[in-house]
């Protein structure tokens, strides 16, 4: 990976998703803009925010879509994640980092 990209990957990121009272919403259903969530697989020398494991996210209409070994990747500049969700950073803190 080169400068500020990010490589990431929406596998396992289910397009349904759940109500707060349990009624499933199908991928399909409109709801005006989304953003969507992946897990950073690869990332270049400048970048400075994100980790490799992180989840992050990002607006699915700005985006570029690279095919590795069968699997599809998004490949995204560090400046485009809304934020990162990470298990842990070094100051001992979790969640969410907008």
């Amino acid at each position: 990976m080169l400068h500020d990209r990010v490589l990431v990957s929406q596998q396992g990121e289910s397009g349904e998703r759940k109500s707060g009272g349990g009624i499933v919403i199908p991928a399909t259903a409109s709801v005006g803009k989304r953003l969507a969530w992946a897990q950073v697989v690869a990332i270049g020398a400048h970048v400075r925010q994100v980790r490799l494991g992180d989840r992050v996210l990002f607006d699915p209409e700005d985006r570029a879509e690279v095919e590795l070994q069968s699997k599809e990747y998004v490949l995204l500049r560090e400046r485009d994640l809304h934020a990162v969700a990470a298990e842990a950073r070094d100051n001992g803190q979790t969640g969410l980092y907008l």
